[in-house]
């Protein structure tokens, strides 16, 4: 057990949460603590103050309580001990069996990573199109998690008028929520096919689409291009709602779309339901994909982004610009001259970074701080010219209007 890192919890009093993860074989103990840090920063956004992390090491999960019994104890003593734990947050996904063991056992709520990630978006969502695509994707996480609902008829025990009302409420919310989720599903639908009007109307400008890991500063970089006021907070998932805007550098038009962030074990029918928001990834000319550079494990997030667009696009391959944000958070540990153990990713530096990546992406990616405003002339300079190349596909004869774009030095 180990206290997490401090997080801002504003003024209000929050709920006192502990964490929850394993350290498998296929998840060490660094990246196990990288999750959990992540699952702090969730919990935070939610509105939650993280107060302790638990970790254990099993080849897989408890079926019965996901840690073993040895960890439940502890983490029961814990709560028993500091009296103000409202719930345990769990880094993977609970089965009902495990729910109702686990919370028999804490006397607390219990909540996994998918139910967390839902809260955070019914609470962020603003537009009619968000809300029901939350509302659906609670519904289907719902679904399968009713009889953890109904534990207070006591179904377990049986008796005379115990079993059957339980059993008979159950099946009437499954017909209900089938029922609801079918509706959901049809005014999606009917979003769907206001959204491909309106994209339709949008004629033939070049669409350009920044995707990126939830958090890495795409909307600051949106309101910096756009010169636009979309809403930028230091919290995951600040934008649900997909924001297009009209961008004109020197004198070539795009559109350039703000999507929601992307983030590790997202789950898939939260993608299935947000499939209307993803459509401006999917018909997006050009992508600009936004990473974090002062981010510890970027790489992974990377990894994580590009296997979700590969989902969602089905394989399609866009024009993409790789963009490097906050290099002014960016830190870097040099190491002592007669140090000889191994170099880590802490000890390279921004300029061998630069090279490594702008040798590997074919000088396609820059490095920018949309925060500071570092770069961006640069960044401009590359978005014309793949955006140019486009446009003049479509719009041939305007070949004579437009001349290679560049950008005054910054000052």
């Amino acid at each position: 057990m180990k206290e997490p890192a401090t997080v801002n919890t504003g003024g209000a009093e929050a709920e006192r949460a502990i964490l929850v993860g394993l350290v498998t074989p296929t998840q060490d103990e660094a990246r196990s603590a990288e999750y959990l840090d992540e699952l702090a920063f969730l919990a935070d956004t939610a509105g939650a103050e993280a107060v302790a992390t638990f970790t254990q090491k099993l080849d897989y999960p408890n079926p019965r309580t996901f840690v073993g019994k040895g960890k439940l104890e502890e983490i029961k003593k814990y709560i028993e001990e500091r009296g103000d734990i409202a719930m345990a947050i769990f880094d993977d996904d609970l089965s009902t069996k495990q729910v109702v063991n686990i919370e028999r056992e804490l006397g607390v709520k219990i909540l996994d990573r998918t139910n967390l990630i839902l809260d955070i978006f019914a609470k962020r969502a603003q537009t009619a199109a968000a809300k029901t695509q939350v509302e659906l994707a609670q519904y289907q996480y719902l679904l399968p998690r009713l009889t953890r609902m109904w534990t207070h008829l006591e179904r377990q025990r049986g008796g005379i008028g115990m079993r059957g009302p339980g059993e008979t409420q159950i099946e009437t919310d499954r017909r209900i929520i089938l029922t609801k989720i079918s509706l959901l599903k049809e005014e999606l639908r009917a979003i769907d096919r206001q959204k491909a009007v309106q994209r339709k109307n949008r004629g033939k400008l070049t669409r350009v689409a920044l995707v990126g890991y939830t958090n890495v500063g795409k909307s600051t970089l949106m309101n910096l291009l756009s010169k636009s006021d979309v809403f930028a907070e230091n919290k995951l998932f600040a934008t649900l709602d997909t924001t297009v805007r009209k961008v004109v550098i020197d004198n070539l038009p795009f559109l350039l779309t703000d999507t929601v962030g992307f983030i590790r074990k997202l789950p898939t029918h939260l993608v299935d339901s947000f499939k209307s928001t993803l459509d401006e990834v999917r018909e997006a000319d050009i992508l600009v994909h936004v990473v974090d550079i002062s981010h510890p494990n970027f790489e992974e997030q990377i990894e994580v982004v590009d296997k979700t667009l590969r989902e969602v696009c089905n394989g399609a391959d866009k024009p993409m610009l790789l963009v490097f944000n906050k290099i002014d958070a960016f830190k870097c540990t040099p190491k002592d001259a007669d140090d000889l153990t191994p170099r880590q990713k802490c000890n390279i530096t921004l300029d061998e970074l630069k090279a490594s990546w702008m040798a590997r992406m074919n000088d396609n990616c820059v490095f920018i701080s949309a925060k500071k405003g570092t770069n961006i002339d640069e960044l401009k300079r590359r978005l014309y010219t793949m955006a140019r190349e486009i446009h003049l596909s479509r719009f041939p004869y305007n070949d004579l209007l437009y001349q290679t774009y560049e950008a005054e030095p910054e000052q």
